[in-house]
């Protein structure tokens, strides 16, 4: 019999690049579609403009979006000992609670209440919103506030932009962290591949005959944590909500059935489809949790492409990508993507990945 090869255990440290500081973007560009997009197939790479993506898919094939919507997450505040504090809401639970990371000196405990302030510009009947600290759900603290949630983001919350974006929010992220399809509000960061579309490039894609298709990830705060253990196998993983409608479930389908392929447009569409995949044995409407955790010599049941932004080191959306694509051939993406300029993480440039016909769980990392 042949001798078989034994797989490659990866490490966190294998998914480690570095990176030049200017190249992670801190402002979104004039034009959506002005982004630069690096096709990535298992032995080639082509330069293209994002504005490209049209020459790169055929009718009938099925581009699936993310429509989550970023909600103003982030608050500001005190404890009722006067002591200053951060909140960045994770879930909303029901009308008056809320799951959120909380950073301040010292921690609130059951029963302590806490107060969000109203910046002035937005001050309206209330200068600031009450809350009580009701307990802890694992890292993320429980809060009830007195007003309706929807109420005291809108008055009082502030975008929460990632943590390697170093300026505040300005009044362009109102809209410019949101995808032009984003409908459903929820979502505490961006599916930041959807960042790229603008409504002029989905008409032409539709004119092509490609089809257009929703889920709804929404996005937790935990999608920007590295990995901190160097054991994959200890990693454990956020969980985030997601919904696939029946409609998605169809054109799946149909695209399927025509021998079309299937394009997800960012990690959170593929992770939502793949979950559902292997909870159901094919995708299936209705809502579900996933911590589905991909790295490389997992297999893909559902996604053929994948349209994507360059992600963090260390984190666990460079291991899917490189489960995806080909470990081998994401990092001598990335290596490319350095040398050439291109613009990292969430307001920076795309790739458009093949995936792997044969899974790279048998080559040295090195």
């Amino acid at each position: 019999m042949p001798r078989q090869n034994p797989v490659i255990q990866y490490r966190t440290s294998d998914f480690d690049f570095d990176l030049p500081n200017g190249q992670i973007a801190q402002t979104p560009l004039d034009d959506r579609a002005s982004s630069r997009l690096l096709h990535v197939g298992a032995d080639v790479m082509y330069d293209r403009q994002f504005r490209d993506l049209p020459d790169c898919l055929s009718p009938g094939d099925l581009v699936i979006v993310n429509d989550a919507r970023v909600i103003r997450a982030r608050l500001h505040g005190q404890r009722e000992t006067g002591g200053r504090l951060e909140l960045l809401v994770e879930r909303v639970l029901d009308e008056h609670t809320v799951w959120a990371q909380l950073r301040a000196s010292k921690k609130p405990q059951p029963g302590n209440r806490i107060w969000i302030e109203v910046p002035s510009a937005r001050a309206r009947s209330a200068t600031r919103y009450g809350a009580t600290m009701v307990g802890r759900a694992g890292e993320f603290f429980v809060l009830k506030f007195d007003a309706e949630i929807q109420e005291v983001l809108n008055q009082a919350g502030e975008l929460p932009l990632p943590p390697y974006i170093t300026r505040l929010p300005e009044a362009q992220d109102d809209a410019r962290y949101q995808t032009v399809f984003a409908a459903r509000p929820g979502a505490v960061a961006a599916p930041t591949a959807g960042l790229h579309f603008d409504s002029a490039l989905l008409q032409t894609l539709v004119g092509r005959g490609v089809g257009i298709a929703g889920i709804t990830l929404y996005v937790g705060a935990g999608t920007f944590q590295p990995v901190r253990v160097e054991n994959l196998d200890e990693h454990e993983m956020h969980a985030e909500r997601y919904e696939i409608p029946q409609s998605t479930v169809d054109a799946i389908t149909q695209t399927r059935q025509a021998g079309k392929q299937v394009i997800a447009v960012g990690t959170t569409a593929l992770r939502a489809l793949e979950s559902s995949a292997r909870t159901h044995g094919a995708v299936t409407a209705g809502a579900n949790e996933t911590r589905l955790f991909l790295k490389p010599g997992d297999s893909f049941a559902v996604v053929d492409r994948l349209i994507t932004n360059f992600h963090l080191p260390r984190s666990t959306l460079m291991m899917l990508v490189c489960a995806f694509a080909g470990y081998a051939p994401i990092h001598r993406a990335y290596q490319h993507a350095i040398a050439q300029g291109y613009r990292f993480f969430s307001y920076g440039d795309a790739m458009l990945l093949d995936r792997a016909v044969m899974h790279e769980s048998l080559m040295d990392p090195a």
